[in-house]
């Protein structure tokens, strides 16, 4: 007989369930998602967590564990990786907040030396400003942009997802698809 599980599965409430049953059988989520989800299905249907983790595709009884005192403190939260090791993100929400604030300010010529905010502009904005980043990366500012749901445009610019300007005859008007968040995901 297997020992006393430390942290057992609490129960399930309807809408978990269906969430992870339908992700149980998707095709089209990642696979770990999918393991995740069958091995959390089979702990709540009284399997211990080395038939779960077979169950799953994988070997370890001890990482469906963690993955149930994981699911009991975040609920489906535990089913997205977390962080996967490495050093600890710099930029925290606000500092994102800040790059995602100075994209969205117009630049001006003079100051910025550009008309259009490219990512090597940016960056170099956010480190001259005195409320700025002094050690922001290209790289940082690009995953930020990305993040926020904006696109890299041929003309070597960033552009919003979703948000067109468009030239009529009576001047531009900018166009804004009312399904842009819904296409993002």
């Amino acid at each position: 007989m297997s020992r006393r599980r430390a942290d057992p599965l609490r129960s399930l409430t309807a809408d978990e369930r269906g969430v992870l049953e339908h992700l149980s059988r998707a095709a089209s989520q990642p696979a770990s998602h999918v393991a995740r989800a069958k091995a959390l299905l089979a702990v709540a249907a009284g399997r211990p967590y080395v038939e779960a983790a077979r169950l799953a595709g994988r070997r370890s009884g001890d990482a469906v564990a963690h993955l149930v005192a994981r699911f009991n403190r975040a609920g489906l939260a535990a089913l997205e990786p977390g962080h996967g090791g490495g050093p600890a993100p710099a930029y925290g929400p606000a500092e994102r907040e800040r790059i995602l604030a100075e994209f969205r300010r117009a630049p001006d010529r003079e100051r910025d030396g550009t008309g259009r905010w490219s990512v090597a502009t940016l960056r170099r904005a956010l480190r001259a400003a005195p409320d700025g980043l002094p050690r922001v990366s290209a790289d940082t500012v690009w995953r930020v942009l990305r993040d926020a749901g904006c696109t890299w445009q041929r003309d070597r610019s960033w552009c919003a997802t979703g948000v067109a300007v468009r030239q009529r005859k009576a001047g531009t008007a900018v166009v804004v698809d009312p399904d842009a968040e819904a296409k993002k995901s």
